[in-house]
Order: C-alpha cells, then structure tokens, then sequence
C-alpha cells in the first residue's frame, strides 16, 4: 500500500521536531521534507509533490495568508492542513474560505491531528471545534442561502442534531428510532449531499440555513 507523503512547514523547529515524532510513529505516513521559510517550502514542491502540506501560515516572515496560493500553484494536487496559532476570527474565516482541506490549532491533541491527516490525504475536511465554532458564529451572521435542500424533514432533523453535537444512539433515542435507521439515514444524506464528513456536513447545514443562530 501507498505512503501519504507528507512535508512539515513551519518556522518553529520544536514543532516540526514534535510533528514528526508523531507522524512517523504510524507507518502509513512518510515525511519528504521540512520547511523552516516559503522559500524552503517551494522548494520542497517542487522536488516531491506532497499528498499534504501541514502548514502553519500566521508566521510574520516566514509564512502568511498568501503562502497558500502559492502552494496551490506549485503543487495543484497538495492538500494542506492548517496547524496555527491564529487566534484572529477573521484570518481564520478568510483562511478556509480560501480553500484548505482542514484546520487544527496547536492546542489539539494527537488523535486529532493524526485524525485530520488522514481525511485531508482522503481529500476530506477536518476542522477542529474550535474552528467550527469560528464558521458557524461568521456564517450566521450571513443570509441564509434559500436553494432548495434535497433532504426530507426527517434528514434535517437528523441533520440539525448531528451539527447539535449528538452521536447516532442519542439521535436514536430523541427520534424513537433505531440505531441502525439513524446510521442508514445518516449514509444517504451523506450520499445525497457527495459529502464525505461530519466537517463538511456542518459547513452543507451553514451555509443552508439549516442550522439556527444561538440564542
């Protein structure tokens, strides 16, 4: 089986020592490169087109908003992975609105970030719920996109309650359905959607207006 070939971009070297202690502890990965600058980055492009990038771009110097264009044009079929300490709400919007396939901040822990490697190299979303939290409380404050959702009543509820933070036996419980008819409702919205997370599910929920606005 294939290696997810990866390469580490970040100015610090604690944190790209830490990273590849712990991506080389799983043997489906493989590091071709590590990049303190940009300029290091490209070159790392260049030479071996990553499945994925894990960058951190709020790096005054060293990386910034614009490193992830130029990713793109470098190395179309990269993915990248956000690991920043970017606490601005609004780099942060601006950042996924940009396109990157999954965002984690430097707080998560190892299950989350090998969690997130694997869907971004599967070409999925990953995003941690504290840059969910981010999404949901910028969309909100967006007009609801009224195209019609090709989901009936019943997926929306089930829908509504998956954004809510509910696994399929308290969905289940709450519905007076079983278990297995909540998971068989949950693969053909999926389906239906060509949706392949609970990630980018939450983002189908915002921007339909799906979801409410807290109180």
């Amino acid at each position: 089986m294939s290696k997810t070939t990866i390469a580490i971009a970040d100015a610090q070297y604690l944190i790209r020592v830490g990273l590849r202690h712990l991506i080389e502890e799983f043997e489906q990965f493989e590091i071709v490169g590590e990049a303190s600058t940009e300029k290091m980055l490209l070159r790392v492009l260049e030479n071996y087109s990553p499945d994925v990038v894990i960058l951190d771009y709020y790096q005054p110097n060293y990386f910034d908003i614009s490193s992830i264009e130029k990713i793109k044009a470098a190395s179309p079929e990269t993915k990248i992975l956000v690991i920043s300490g970017d606490n601005e709400k609004e780099n942060i919007y601006n950042v996924v609105q940009n396109g990157v396939s999954s965002f984690l901040t430097k707080s998560c822990d190892e299950e989350e970030i090998i969690n997130a490697i694997k869907a971004t190299a599967k070409q999925e979303k990953f995003f941690c719920n504290k840059i969910l939290n981010f999404i949901l409380e910028k969309s909100f404050a967006k007009e609801e996109d009224c195209s019609p959702i090709p989901l009936s009543p019943r997926e929306i509820e089930i829908v509504r309650l998956v954004v809510d933070g509910k696994i399929a036996k308290e969905i289940a419980s709450l519905l007076n359905l079983s278990t297995h008819t909540i998971y068989t409702h949950r693969k053909n919205i999926m389906n239906k959607l060509e949706l392949k997370s609970t990630s980018e599910l939450v983002l189908y929920a915002v921007e339909k207006g799906i979801v409410k606005s807290p109180v």
